[in-house]
This record gives structure tokens, C-alpha cells and sequence, in this order.
């Protein structure tokens, strides 16, 4: 099936490892052109290389999502080598838990600066592109517990709320542009996260994911291709007349829509 993303340009954050690298490489095999970024130089490297061998015209840039300088320079070298922008997925993120009391200023600051900072900034260079272009894609990868957060869930529950938050104003403010602009909730994926997590606990594969898993219905975490498949649903021509919505992308573990 063509999803109409060929010669397409999409520029994804966070994407290094797991749904972001798994995105871009979904990108490049429906035809489209990616620009990536990740904090650490080596890790960028890793991923274009692996991105170039599945076939893909790719940029990749060391920058940190929560930097304002960095993003600028992020975007305008992709734009610069590519010459334009169809496709943002706001994906930079790490998930921040903790008790409310013993979370501090600093932590609360350094997870808005990276998830909902990153993404308003890297959503304002592009979208003046996509308007003069004629229309675009905006993607925030954000997470169920912003719609159903639990104790000790803070900051993501509550910056990733903000994310969802910030899609629904922005996809009625550019709907008129053609700027469509729609969030996938994700829940319990296979991401890098998780793999350090387990290395962490000195737990097999087997035994780390099916404990995971415990509480969701369908018996399995997700996979970072199954997240991907997700973005690229709303990247595609299949979603023209999506915006301002979300996709739960969780085995149904959650309990709201």
C-alpha cells in the first residue's frame, strides 16, 4: 500500500534508539527523506549509518532537545539539506517518575525543558515551512498516563498531559493551513528505556517483559515497528482529514479513551 510518503521529509527527535530510530527507518522504507537527532554524537552516528544501509537518504545531527540553540540549529541544517519539512515528530523524551515530595524543582524544570519545551520549539520553526508549502504533519509521542496518571507518576504524567494539551491547540490553530496535528499515547514499549531498565534488575529478556506485561490485557508490550506503525498512519495520506486527536497505542491497558 502507498502510504504517499515518497520524497517526503520528516524530522524526527529522539531517535537514536527505540520508536524514534524504529520511525525513521519506517520513514526511508515508504520513500521518504529523515533528519535525526539524539544528545550523544557516537549514537547519531550508529543510527545514520544504520539507517543509510536499510537505503535512506538521512541527516543526523547531535542536539539536545531541551536547548533552545540546539534545536535551531537542529532544524535549520535539516531544512538546509533538504530543503523542506512535511513531516515533525516530536519524540525526544525520557520518563521521569517519581514520589511527589522527593521530586524536586530541578527535576520537574529538566522534563517540561525536554517534552513540552522541545516540542513547542521545534513545532514553531517548522510549521511557518509547512504553511508555505501547503500543508503538513505534526506528531507528539506522548503517553496513557497523561489522560490516566497514577501516584508517584510525576513529572511525565503531567508534562505529557501538557503535550496533549498543546496538540488539541495547535491542531485548531493550523487546521486552516493544512497543518494536521494528532499525538499517539504510547504505554509499555520494548524502547531502550525499558532494555537498561532490565540490565539494570539483571533479569532475562523473558522473564523482565513478562513481568512488565502482568497488567496488560492483551499479554505483551509493544514493539518500537508496532509504534511506528502508528506514526506513520498519521504522517500518511490515509490521515488527511485527522488532526487534534490521539491514538492509545497500549495493549489496552488504559482505561479512557
Amino acid at each position: 500500500m502507498d502510504l504517499g510518503l515518497k520524497g517526503k521529509v520528516a524530522i524526527v527527535t529522539g531517535s537514536t534508539e527505540g520508536i524514534g530510530k524504529a520511525t525513521a527507518l519506517k520513514f526511508v522504507q515508504e520513500g521518504a527523506k529523515v533528519a535525526i537527532c539524539g544528545r550523544r554524537a557516537d549514537a547519531v552516528e550508529r543510527a545514520v549509518e544504520e539507517i543509510k544501509k536499510a537505503g535512506g537518504d538521512v541527516f543526523g545531527m547531535a542536539a539536545d532537545i531541551s536547548k533552545a540553540a540546539d534545536i535551531e540549529k537542529f532544524i535549520d541544517a535539516a531544512i538546509g539539506k533538504f530543503g523542506r519539512v512535511d513531516i515533525l515528530v516530536n519524540n525526544a523524551g525520557s520518563s521521569q517518575r517519581g514520589a511527589f515530595l522527593e521530586t524536586d524543582d530541578a527535576k520537574w524544570a529538566s522534563d517540561f525543558e525536554l517534552k513540552i519545551f522541545g516540542a513547542i520549539r521545534c513545532t514553531r520553526l517548522v510549521v511557518p515551512h509547512m504553511i508555505k508549502q501547503g500543508g503538513g504533519r505534526v506528531i507528539n509521542i506522548t503517553n496513557v498516563a497523561a489522560k490516566q496518571p497514577g501516584a508517584e507518576s510525576g513529572p511525565t504524567s503531567i508534562s505529557r498531559a501538557a503535550g496533549l494539551a498543546l496538540t488539541k491547540m495547535l491542531s485548531k490553530e493550523f487546521a486552516p493551513q493544512n497543518v494536521l496535528v494528532n499525538t499517539v499515547t504510547i504505554g509499555k514499549i520494548k524502547s531502550g528505556q525499558h532494555e537498561r531498565t532490565r540490565k539494570k534488575l539483571g533479569l532475562e529478556p523473558d522473564v523482565y517483559f513478562k513481568k512488565v506485561a502482568a497488567d496488560i490485557p492483551m499479554g505483551r508490550m509493544g514493539e518500537t515497528a508496532e509504534a511506528a506503525d502508528a506514526i506513520l498512519y498519521l504522517a500518511s495520506g490515509m490521515a488527511s482529514y485527522v488532526t487534534g486527536t490521539s491514538i492509545n497505542l497500549d495493549g489496552g491497558i488504559s482505561g479512557v479513551l
